[in-house]
C-alpha cells in the first residue's frame, strides 16, 4: 500500500529519536556516526531511523569518499505546516469569536 507524503512525514515525526535527529540536522550536515553519538542505541538502530526519515523525504544522504553525510530536507515540513495552517485558521476564528463574546460581558457578569 502506497502512503501519501503527508502520512509518511507525520509517521516519521511521531518518534522522539527521529525528531531529535532532525533537530541536530537543522544545525547542518553531519555523519551517521555523529548523529548516533547522543543516543544509547546501536548504529544499525540509528540507521533504521534514518531510513524512515529518508523515505519521508526529510533527509538526504550523499556519498563523499567513505563519508555518508546526512542533510535536512525541509520541504516535507512545509507541507505539514500548510496542512496545520488550515486548523490554525479554524482555532483563530474560534478564539476571535470567544474574544468578541467576552467583550460583551460586563465585569459583574451582566450582558450589555
Amino acid at each position: 500500500m502506497t502512503e501519501d507524503p503527508l502520512s509518511l512525514t507525520l509517521n516519521a515525526l511521531a518518534d522522539p529519536t527521529r525528531r531529535a535527529i532532525l533537530a541536530r540536522l537543522s544545525l547542518g550536515e553531519t555523519t551517521v556516526n555523529e548523529l548516533a553519538e547522543p543516543f544509547q542505541m546501536s548504529l544499525p538502530a540509528v540507521s533504521k531511523h534514518l531510513k524512515v526519515l529518508e523515505k519521508a523525504g526529510l533527509i538526504s544522504r550523499s556519498r563523499t569518499k567513505q563519508w555518508r553525510p546526512c542533510k535536512l530536507e525541509p520541504e516535507p515540513l512545509k507541507q505539514v505546516d500548510a496542512w496545520l495552517g488550515e486548523y490554525r485558521k479554524m482555532w483563530e476564528q474560534r478564539f476571535d469569536r470567544l474574544d468578541a463574546y467576552l467583550k460583551t460581558l460586563k465585569p459583574d457578569g451582566e450582558v450589555h
